[in-house]
């Protein structure tokens, strides 16, 4: 029996979602198709992880998806060899299960130079792409997290310089990179020493914009209430419970899953009106991931903490220019 999940990953087989197949192939119709690079960041417990998933599966029936993670991977950044070469054995492994002749992925495996590392991913990048029999899309999640470090910009730098030879007819390449992360690294802050002055510097700046919204659709919600009821049987009012969570999320990923997974633990009467109420308040008061950040936040930004106080408590207006 599937059930709602708000830690990890949501996997459609194993747990009740809302269905975002027509944000997923508009990704892949604006963004994929066409080629462009660019980077999907939005804040935390907002569904990015399971978006890539649920893409690469899309995907992976007319490319050649190499799909990674840099959650835990600071030792990738210790120098650029060693940047080269964990990004060659983690794309191995991903190689490995793709069914791809032999050949091709005995050569990409092949050492790389300690003297010029970057020049040789660059090179082994070229080789692949040339010679899969698909187009290849690159994928790689928590990038931000280690986006302060030179050796990750010079990544990028090398991505941007392929990509632009690529378009020249000099190069081959990946036909798409999608990077995602809660910070747009387009706008990335740099100080690459204590005593310096920070600095924006990236070069994504080839990268498109992506202004898909990503929040879930009352559509979409309703039919994960609709898989539920279908299994359940409960008698829910689907129109109701689904708008009423559209007004309360706005379509929040986490904040719809969260309250479901609270209703669902009090079934069937916590589908009910009343049920839907005390969801709320245990939402509200139970610790969780989400909460947890963004009070860190206002306690990293004091300034950001008075000014939504002041909205809040005493009705302040401030100009906003997006």
């Amino acid at each position: 029996m599937k059930c709602f999940n708000t830690t990890g990953i949501c996997i459609p087989s194993a747990n009740y979602m809302a269905d975002t197949s027509a944000t997923i192939n508009q990704i892949i119709r604006q963004y994929v198709s066409p080629g462009k690079y660019f980077t999907i960041d939005r804040p935390r417990q907002c569904g990015k992880t399971t978006t890539l998933y649920l893409l690469e599966e899309q995907l992976k029936k007319d490319y050649t998806v190499i799909s990674m993670s840099f959650e835990s991977a600071d030792e990738l950044f210790a120098s650029l060899y060693a940047f080269a070469a964990g990004f060659i054995r983690k794309t191995a492994r991903i190689l490995k299960i793709q069914e791809l002749p032999e050949t091709l992925y005995n050569d990409w495996q092949q050492p790389i130079s300690r003297d010029f590392p970057l020049d040789d991913l660059g090179q082994r990048i070229t080789e692949l792409c040339r010679n899969c029999h698909r187009d290849i899309v690159l994928m790689i999640d928590e990038v931000d997290k280690s986006s302060n470090n030179q050796v990750f910009l010079s990544f990028l730098g090398l991505l941007r310089e392929k990509y632009l030879d690529q378009m020249k007819g000099r190069d081959k390449t990946f036909k798409t990179v999608i990077l995602a992360g809660v910070y747009d690294i387009k706008n990335l802050k740099l100080k690459l020493h204590p005593d310096a002055e920070p600095k924006y510097n990236s070069p994504w700046n080839i990268a498109a914009d992506f202004n898909l919204d990503t929040s879930l659709s009352l559509s979409g919600i309703s039919s994960m209430l609709r898989d539920y009821e279908n299994d359940r049987n409960i008698g829910m009012d689907i129109d109701w419970i689904g708008n009423t969570l559209l007004s309360y999320t706005s379509g929040y990923p986490f904040l719809v899953s969260r309250l479901c997974q609270i209703m669902a633990e009090n079934a069937p009467e916590g589908w009910s009106k009343d049920g839907f109420q005390q969801a709320v308040r245990e939402l509200l008061k139970t610790p969780n991931t989400l909460f947890d950040d963004m009070s860190k936040k206002l306690s990293e930004y004091p300034e950001l903490k008075e000014m939504i106080c002041s909205i809040l408590f005493q009705g302040r207006k401030y100009a906003y220019e997006s």
